[in-house]
């Protein structure tokens, strides 16, 4: 993690996002995760113009169960190079969740935070406390703020990093 406080505006989605949404499985093919941005929420009803309107430090706020159903990287990776910095949700499927992790990607899960921001609200996030600023409303809440371990792993960049660390401090 670069900095500790995210600032953006939001993109807001609701419960049981599921990957082929995130990132259709007809893309699978394309295996260079600088490409995979340009597909982003392509399928989401209401959504299919994310790609083309989001901008770099923006923050995907979701309702619960996001990234549910595959266990593919891809919906973690499009965001992630997409320049988004942390995805908030009221809860995330544990495989999105440990995807988003152990590729060095935040992500952070704030109870009933769909329901507190619309798109375009501003946002400023602290990753370290969980603390979540509407900045238009002026509404405060808390998420869980990542764990300790968690935020090594983001901060070597992902798990592989984290662990080629690890190694080399026995060695």
């Amino acid at each position: 993690m670069k900095s500790n406080i995210v600032k953006g505006r939001t993109w807001v989605f609701g419960d049981d996002v599921d990957t082929d949404l995130i990132y259709h499985n007809k893309y699978l093919a394309i295996t260079d995760p600088k490409e995979m941005p340009q597909y982003a929420f392509e399928y989401y009803p209401g959504k299919e113009h994310f790609a083309r309107e989001v901008k770099e430090g923006d923050v995907v706020v979701a309702g619960k169960n996001f990234g549910c159903g595959s266990s593919r990287e891809h919906a973690v990776y499009c965001l992630k190079e997409g320049g988004i910095p942390v995805v908030l949700a009221e809860s995330f499927a544990r495989i999105y969740y440990r995807n988003a992790v152990n590729n060095g990607y935040p992500v952070l899960v704030v109870p009933g935070v769909s329901s507190k921001f619309s798109d375009g609200d501003d946002i400023e996030i602290n990753l370290e406390t969980g603390e979540v600023i509407n900045l238009t409303t002026g509404e405060k809440m808390h998420g869980d703020a990542v764990t300790d371990l968690e935020k090594d792993i983001m901060s070597h960049g992902g798990l592989i990093e984290y662990l080629k660390a690890q190694a080399a401090r026995k060695n």
